[in-house]
């Protein structure tokens, strides 16, 4: 796959397809760690005299963050110390004008890119490529630079449709990511360990599927509503309360395949001894063999137990290589951040070559300063979908514009990637 050193930049007009999509309160973008993330691939070709298009997405439709990417201009006009046009359109008259008008070194962002109905649809690469938004931004386009791994499980206009027309390269944040979770999903050092935690119990029995079937995980530890799910389809009771928040989003109905992973993997999926719970406005630790189970008819767990925390710190330290993707519960409450910041903190502190992803991971890791994980992933459904071996269509799309542009660049060797399907 095509990567930035491979061609020459200057005077060329450059798609830069991003994914700036960010937490927004009053208005104001109030994280700025993905602009960071895609600081180097920017300043680069900058440097090398591109006139760059940024694309990106912000939130989606009807949402409370959905808005404009004149906010996002701001930021990154502050992170560059030079201007980043804010363009109020995305592939019209008025944005194709701006996009002639710029210059060697210059950038400007589009609108929202969801602002345009086509780039809300899944499409295959072909149907992509036929769009308005295609159609009408290729005859400008030189090169599309694709550094948004967040969304590359995505198969939309700007992240697939040029693969045909233009060569597709993999900014710096995508060649870090793809390099770190083949690393990882390749490698045959012993122990691995995944963690899986958060709310996206689907995604993470995906991965736990294929990763425990392809023999690519010695372990598996859960927390979060992941371990519930497990905790339940090891026959154990959580509570009419937990029972009733479950039910509500719909992951009771997911406990009979949880209980088919365990009947083939058993030994290998542990989940947690004891859990959190809000107890008159305090943190209260229920074993889930004690007598105190009566708590969870009434309160909601919001953690993994010290018990649990202890047991997995044991496992993460003597693992080789570790996966992790999601909370162990409601670490935005401090006093329920426990289990999530001590597996995480263990995670860092493991001599294991790690990788760790997820918006709320993300967030955790950030917000409480845990050092020494080797790789925190700017993607959280883009990495779940990668570990449970599923195709990501960018990718892909980065096969077929190498295929089809390769001559292109003489005497470069095949960077095609190795140990993913």
């Amino acid at each position: 796959m095509f990567k930035l050193d491979d061609f020459d930049y200057h005077g060329k007009t450059v798609f830069l397809r991003a994914d700036l999509n960010s937490p927004v309160k009053g208005g104001k973008i109030i994280s700025d760690a993905r602009f960071r993330a895609l600081l180097p691939t920017v300043i680069y070709l900058l440097e090398g005299g591109a006139k760059v298009v940024i694309g990106t997405h912000q939130s989606k439709p009807y949402k409370g963050d959905y808005t404009t990417t004149e906010e996002h201009a701001r930021v990154l006009t502050d992170l560059l110390g030079q201007d980043v046009e804010y363009v109020e359109d995305i592939f019209g008259r008025y944005a194709r004008e701006k996009i002639r008008g710029l210059r060697p070194g210059e950038a400007l962002i589009l609108e929202n890119l969801r602002f345009a109905s086509e780039e809300v649809k899944y499409k295959p690469i072909e149907e992509c490529e036929r769009t308005f938004f295609v159609r009408k931004l290729a005859p400008l386009i030189d090169y599309v630079v694709n550094d948004a791994f967040a969304a590359a499980h995505r198969s939309q206009p700007s992240l697939v449709g040029f693969a045909h027309l233009k060569p597709m390269i993999m900014g710096f944040l995508m060649e870090r990511e793809v390099k770190a979770l083949t690393k990882a999903y390749g490698t045959e050092e012993r122990p691995r360990v995944y963690v899986l935690g958060g709310a996206k119990v689907g995604d993470s029995l995906r991965v736990a599927e294929n990763v425990l079937r392809t023999g690519r995980a010695d372990l598996i530890l859960t927390g979060g509503l992941v371990g519930h799910v497990f905790t339940l389809a090891k026959g154990f009771h959580l509570g009419d309360a937990n029972l009733e928040f479950m039910e509500r989003l719909g992951l009771l109905e997911l406990i009979d395949r949880a209980e088919k992973i365990l009947d083939e993997f058993y030994p290998q999926v542990k989940t947690p001894v004891d859990f959190a719970v809000d107890y008159r406005g305090e943190r209260v630790e229920v074993d889930l063999l004690s007598e105190e189970k009566w708590l969870f008819d009434n309160h909601p767990i919001l953690d993994i137990g010290s018990r649990t925390i202890g047991k997995y710190r044991e496992v993460l330290m003597e693992a080789k290589v570790i996966v992790a993707n999601g909370p162990m519960g409601v670490f935005e409450r401090d006093e329920f951040a426990v289990g999530t910041v001590g597996v995480f903190k263990a995670i860092g502190e493991s001599p294991a070559f790690s990788v760790v992803g997820g918006g709320h991971s993300i967030a955790g890791v950030y917000r409480y300063n845990i050092k020494g994980i080797s790789h925190v992933s700017t993607g959280g459904g883009a990495m779940l979908s990668f570990f449970a071996g599923e195709r990501l269509p960018v990718l892909e799309a980065f096969r077929v514009s190498y295929e089809r542009f390769r001559d292109m660049v003489k005497g470069r060797t095949d960077r095609t990637l190795r140990g993913h399907p």
